[in-house]
């Protein structure tokens, strides 16, 4: 399997694997549309974004879920079947962030508000980490998510640990520190909907593969 951005990411029931200490089994229900995991602030050196979470509707729908959360940001609302449509998305799941980005595009209304970024590396250099760290202070403060496709396991700035051997796509909606720390919304699991990790941590679980930035 390559280990590039064009990596598959599907989500198996293995795949679907501990998070924040409880396992992260596929959901069935959308969790409701005005459960917010975080709130719209601005202070120096963070930001919020509003987002109207909902939470994927089965094991493989992470990248719809996680683009029309992202999507909720700037007020949009649109279902996680239509997303998946676009992005050519099945059981086998969404091959990669070149999928997302171009529907991210389309549903923004720019061509260019979007662009897939890759790490290609096993793990993120520093090099990586401050790009990832800029891309998504400027993102968010045009008023946009970032969507990262990430695999395998880390840990939350509060312990938690989260683990997605076969590949997942989250949203990251906020940052604090001057983006030291980052703010996911993860559609996986409604009883971890958010939570902060730092930058270098979420860089190396992006490593080799990549993320949707303005």
């Amino acid at each position: 399997m390559r280990t590039d951005l064009i990596r598959k990411t599907a989500l198996t029931a293995a795949g679907l694997a501990v998070t924040g200490g409880a396992i992260a089994g596929p959901i069935t229900t959308a969790y409701a549309a005005d459960a917010k995991p975080t709130s719209q602030t601005q202070n120096k050196g963070e930001r919020h974004l509003d987002v109207r979470y909902e939470a994927q509707p089965n094991f493989y729908y992470c990248g719809p879920a996680a683009a029309r959360n992202a999507l909720s940001v700037q007020g949009k609302n649109i279902s996680v079947d239509a997303m998946a449509k676009e992005m050519g998305t099945t059981e086998a799941g969404t091959n990669s962030i070149n999928d997302i980005t171009p529907v991210l595009n389309k549903e923004t209304g720019k061509n260019n508000a979007y662009r897939s970024v890759e790490i290609s590396t096993p793990a993120a250099d520093d090099k990586q980490t401050d790009k990832l760290r800029t891309d998504i202070v400027k993102t968010v403060d045009d008023g946009r998510a970032v969507v990262a496709n990430i695999a395998g396991t880390t840990t939350d700035t509060d312990g938690n640990t989260h683990s997605f051997e076969g590949g997942h796509y989250i949203s990251v909606v906020g940052y604090t520190d001057n983006g030291n720390t980052v703010t996911i919304a993860d559609s996986a699991n409604p009883n971890t909907a958010s939570y902060d990790i730092t930058t270098e941590h979420l860089a190396d679980w992006i490593a080799t593969r990549g993320y949707a930035t303005s």
